[in-house]
């Protein structure tokens, strides 16, 4: 296996399902899920390690290293990428390997232009290994060209897992309701539509002048019901085979969401939703389902 050199030439063409991958356990499972997702859709599987060239001094030319650190950064990601090729012994598919100078986000920022789907681990190999979530897999899917999928270092049983949207009535929302829809009509299983009311007590913490009561919360929940109703008929419409659903849940968002992802085989948001910052690039829902959750999620742009 040999890596790739990056090109103008070979970024127009198709990478099919793109996989970021430093060899990492998260990027390990990313990388197993981007093959699984590859074989699905029957496209080609891209896997990209990046690397960036260390900036050296020295005293004089007698202390300079045979090899540059450019070269030695560089063979050092073409060892992981053999490392990734071993763990996909049984792949029938196309795949193809890239080494790519640069910063891991921007790298996969600018290859997902070209690509029908990017899959990372939801932690690196980077130094805060601690994290929930690590750098690339919180910017990326504010950043990135097409559908990020942002996979756990665990793997849940999933098993005839329906595939849930999470909708809120935003254009985003909607954009990842059938975007969603056509990834359960690919794989034959169904579709559960989720939107979520926020309990009556948060509002009040902030608007204590406002009088909200069950009946309130009752008959906007009904109203939503209603909204699901009509936006479950027009996926129904359009992929007229698949089992669709819809529910309206109360409580915090994040939360709930969060939870769906432990049985759901993937949970798909929109980048932005209906909240006060709607100008942001990855919004407040969408980035703490991401930093909770236990089963893999798509983050689609709007």
């Amino acid at each position: 296996m040999t890596a790739e050199n990056s090109s103008t030439e070979q970024t127009t063409i198709g990478l099919g399902v793109l996989v970021g991958y430093d060899g990492s356990e998260h990027a390990a499972r990313a990388l197993e899920y981007g093959a699984e997702e590859a074989t699905r859709r029957n496209l080609a599987l891209t896997v990209v390690c990046a690397y960036i060239a260390p900036a050296m001094f020295y005293a004089n030319l007698a202390s300079m290293p045979v090899e540059n650190g450019q070269d030695t950064s560089r063979r050092a990601v073409e060892k992981l990428l053999v490392e990734a090729a071993e763990l996909l012994p049984d792949h029938a598919g196309k795949v193809s390997y890239r080494a790519e100078q640069g910063d891991a986000t921007g790298v996969l920022r600018d290859l997902s232009a070209h690509a029908s789907a990017a899959v990372v681990g939801s932690r690196g190999r980077g130094g805060f290994i601690g994290r929930l979530l690590g750098s690339v897999s919180t910017a990326l899917p504010a950043h990135a060209h097409c559908p990020t999928i942002v996979v756990p270092g665990h793997r849940p049983e999933t098993s005839n897992a329906p595939i849930v949207a999470a909708v809120d009535g935003s254009d985003s929302g909607s954009l990842a309701m059938f975007a969603a829809a056509e990834v359960a009509s690919s794989r034959g299983t169904a579709l559960e539509i989720v939107c979520v009311l926020p309990r009556g007590e948060e509002w009040l913490y902030w608007y204590p002048e406002l009088e909200l009561s069950s009946e309130v919360t009752d008959r906007r929940s009904k109203e939503l019901e209603a909204g699901l109703e009509v936006q479950a008929a027009a996926v129904a419409q359009q992929f007229p085979d698949l089992k669709v659903s819809a529910v309206v849940s109360i409580g915090d968002p994040t939360e709930v969401i969060a939870e769906k992802t432990k049985a759901a085989a993937l949970t798909v948001l929109g980048t932005r939703g209906r909240g006060p910052a709607s100008s942001a690039l990855l919004g407040s829902v969408s980035r703490g389902v991401l930093h909770h959750a236990q089963g893999p999620v798509m983050i689609v742009p709007s």
